[in-house]
């Protein structure tokens, strides 16, 4: 399955040195407090506030993420590397159906919260934007196409569902619930319907 830490870098094409221990803490402490703060506050909060809640200076912050842009693109890709991992844990804990729609809320949930920051990354002149984008959308499309494949080989969901018309009923949810909770009733609605 496609992992979206293989998803082209800023610096795409320019090879990546491995990062020291104290380096890769630092990176992954931002990521964690960017992650957090981009929750909270939304992508424009102020980067400083990030460096300084992580316990990092602005110059080692800006030596990881020079740029906003940078950053946004570091967090989202690792939401969407967690939200395919999270897929590939289910195939082998759970019934097909069951892991399947385990990863549908997930992926609801996913589009619920992580939209805007999805939005913010800037566009840019090289198509870099469009690149991603499409990387992510085809890693998401894998695992799930991956769920609804195994769950259609044990009969327990529609075999003619098309993994795309599956994934635009799971946008909509996402995009048009009021609520979690209201999500979840539709996600089950949904799960009626395709049963077989």
């Amino acid at each position: 399955m496609p992992s979206a830490a293989d998803s082209p870098a800023p610096d795409q094409g320019l090879p990546q040195r491995p990062r020291r221990a104290d380096a890769q803490r630092n990176y992954e402490r931002l990521l964690a407090t960017a992650r957090e703060v981009f929750r909270e506050r939304g992508a424009d909060a102020p980067l400083d506030d990030i460096a300084r809640r992580a316990g990092i200076g602005n110059a080692t912050m800006y030596r990881h993420f020079p740029t906003r842009r940078e950053l946004i693109i570091a967090v989202y890709a690792d939401e969407v590397t967690a939200l395919c991992s999270q897929g590939e844990t289910l195939l082998k804990n759970e019934s097909p159906a069951a892991a399947l729609f385990d990863w549908l809320r997930a992926f609801i949930a996913h589009v619920a919260a992580k939209r805007e920051l999805a939005l913010a990354i800037p566009n840019d002149q090289g198509g870099q934007r469009s690149a991603l984008f499409d990387h992510w959308h085809k890693a998401m499309h894998t695992t799930a196409s991956t769920l609804l494949t195994h769950a259609q080989s044990r009969g327990t969901v529609d075999a003619d569902l098309d993994v795309s018309d599956l994934l635009t009923l799971a946008n909509g949810i996402a995009v048009a619930s009021s609520d979690s909770d209201q999500a979840d009733r539709c996600l089950q609605l949904l799960r009626r319907a395709i049963a077989p």
